[in-house]
């Protein structure tokens, strides 16, 4: 059995197969990022639901005659979606939301090919660190149980309903975005063991923290938003419903309902929640300024940057009525935002050895 060992960078072998072992880990957590994009095309052009089974290896080849197709869109012709939305839709229409989904989950597929064959090659040639082992064990195991929750989420779509249950896509876009930010905090720790003990304050760290957890919390109600198409409606700012704190928040019966199923709370909810990650990540800078780290303050401008990119793009989308452009771009930089937010995190924790102590 290949042996597993601890990586030493001391020598430029020992370097470069740290180098390879990031290099595959980014190129992984690319084609998750890649694949939180393309979820996020299939719901907003409604393809999710086109293909109706789930086959994990046959359904890696698509219809390849006239007949193939046909049999796919009589399938589709016996769901609700089709019988209440797209009634009467044509077989070329058909075939550009097929592409969507087909492509969403081949990424899928190929996004654990990219995992496991390296995988197993670094595990056979003696070049997986022990520690490094559980870690990687355990992302493929959630990418496993992703591909579970992903047709989890589209059953629920086929028999009673037009589309998918907000729940479902709030499981199955956080488990993404789960798995992708893991991969790229072990990619990040793959790196000379010479660093400084971590300098910052624990205050700061644990802004770095918070951070990250709203930053998610937020992917989740964003999930919520888009699930109940909450963004198609209230479509001002920064007035809601012509209100700063619209009537109607609590309509439902009983009140905690209102969370997920409740289109006007959850939309609300979603833009306190920006209003509060654009806040505390100022708030956050200010306490980094004058930071001696390179890699602090680069992570800290970047985050910066992006958040408030990122609050602009959803002010644009939620005027325009979510616009297919606009949603993806909010979509990705959602993904984008979280990764911006570990590494940032990670760089807090793990200070630059080039920083020295002030005299």
């Amino acid at each position: 059995m290949a042996q597993s060992q601890t990586l030493d960078t001391s020598g430029p072998a020992e370097a470069r197969q740290v180098a390879s072992l990031r290099a595959w880990l980014l190129a992984v957590a690319a084609l998750v990022f890649l694949m939180v994009g393309v979820g996020g095309a299939t719901r907003l052009t409604g393809s999710g639901l086109s293909i109706t089974e789930w086959q994990p290896i046959v359904g890696t080849v698509p219809p390849l005659s006239q007949a193939d197709w046909l049999e796919a869109f009589a399938k589709y012709q016996q769901i609700p979606q089709y019988r209440h939305v797209n009634r009467g839709m044509s077989l070329d229409a058909f075939k550009a939301i097929f592409w969507w989904e087909w492509t969403h989950r081949f990424l899928g597929r190929l996004i654990g090919a990219v995992f496991l064959l390296p995988f197993l090659f670094f595990l056979a040639a003696g070049q997986m660190p022990r520690a490094l082992l559980g870690r990687l064990s355990g992302i493929f195991a959630l990418g496993a149980v992703q591909g579970l929750i992903g047709w989890y989420m589209v059953r629920s779509g086929l028999a009673d309903r037009i589309d998918v249950s907000q729940y479902r896509l709030a499981l199955h876009l956080g488990l993404a975005i789960a798995i992708f930010g893991a991969l790229v905090w072990v990619a990040l720790s793959l790196e000379a063991p010479e660093r400084r003990p971590a300098a910052a304050r624990p205050a700061r760290i644990g802004g770095a923290v918070a951070i990250v957890q709203l930053v998610f919390v937020q992917i989740l109600l964003g999930a919520f938003v888009a699930g109940l198409k909450a963004g198609a409606s209230y479509n001002t700012w920064p007035l809601m419903d012509g209100r700063l704190v619209p009537d109607g928040l609590g309509a439902m019966e009983p009140w905690y309902l209102n969370l997920f199923e409740n289109a006007l709370t959850v939309q609300f909810n979603h833009r306190l929640v920006a209003y509060a990650l654009v806040l505390a990540t100022l708030w956050h800078v200010w306490t980094l300024r004058g930071t001696r780290d390179s890699r602090v303050r680069l992570t800290t401008a970047a985050l910066a940057a992006a958040m408030l990119t990122q609050a602009a793009l959803g002010i644009a989308t939620l005027l325009g009525q979510v616009p297919l452009a606009l949603g993806l771009a909010h979509q990705a930089g959602a993904a984008a935002v979280f990764g911006l937010a570990v590494w940032h995190l990670y760089a807090l924790r793990h200070p630059h050895p080039e920083t020295r102590p002030a005299t």
